[in-house]
């Protein structure tokens, strides 16, 4: 069996369409469905606009021009006005700190960082351009737009805050055409800050979870259960506000819960 390469499937966790052969296999192959799973969690992450908003721009240290005289051997620094309008504010954002003047091209090289996996890679430049888009297009990524072919109710859930977190919502698994479930939530919550909130599947004695994926505090997520799941085993919708420290793990800091019958 040819499985999605690995170009394909950074498309994908971009909801870019794919070929028709490779989409309709990447809806029966359950390996490389938990890849896209894996891919499109830290794309959705920095989906979130809280997350991905831009921000005033900021001057380089001096170490990158000392890098880059050291390892050309360019001895002309940056004019100041170059400096200045490289590190302009952008509309309506403070101006940021008057950059120091470059040391000496004498200074040491920075240090080479080893290259990660061509997987990481294709995953952090898929995130790259996710970004941008949100800068220049404003709203051109969505997290989910629902079930695209209906799909049947079979379960829901009334998601209740947690430790007085105030988050509310609801949340809803449809039976698709093709036998997959979809678990559609609507979430009510405060800006998480420097996090993003991420939606679980948990036993009822909380000691088994599925990740599932990232939502918005105050939109809607459509997210693809994985096949097999056993909903009888983990009938518990939690939403967790996540730091970004690159651990897959819940952060044991949930703001809302709520139970699924049928």
């Amino acid at each position: 069996m040819r499985h999605c390469t690995p170009e394909q499937l950074a498309l994908a966790a971009l909801h870019e369409p794919l070929p028709a052969s490779d989409s309709a296999h990447l809806d029966a192959c359950p390996e490389c469905r938990e890849e896209l799973a894996g891919l499109r969690r830290g794309v959705d992450a920095l989906a979130v606009p809280e997350l991905a908003a831009p921000r005033a721009a900021v001057p380089p240290p001096p170490q990158v021009w000392a890098a880059i005289a050291a390892a050309t051997g360019v001895t002309t620094a940056p004019r100041p006005e170059v400096v200045a309008a490289s590190a302009a504010p952008a509309a309506g954002s403070p101006p940021p700190a008057a950059a120091p003047p470059p040391p000496s091209p004498a200074a040491a090289p920075a240090p080479v960082v080893p290259l990660r996996t061509r997987r990481s890679r294709l995953l952090l430049a898929a995130a790259a351009s996710l970004v941008v888009g949100v800068g220049i297009g404003a709203g051109a990524v969505a997290l989910g737009t629902g079930d695209d072919d209906g799909g049947l109710a079979v379960a829901a859930a009334a998601l209740d805050p947690l430790a007085g977190s105030g988050a509310t919502g609801e949340a809803r698994v449809l039976e698709r055409g093709d036998g997959s479930l979809v678990l559609e939530v609507d979430l009510s919550a405060a800006d998480p800050g420097s996090g993003f909130y991420e939606v679980w599947l948990l036993d009822e004695e909380v000691e088994s979870l599925v990740s599932l994926g990232v939502v918005r505090g105050g939109g809607e997520v459509a997210l693809t259960l994985p096949d097999g799941l056993d909903l009888g085993e983990y009938p518990v919708v939690d939403v967790s506000v996540e730091p970004l420290d690159g651990d897959p793990g819940h952060s044991g800091v949930s703001v809302a819960r709520g139970t699924l019958e049928s």
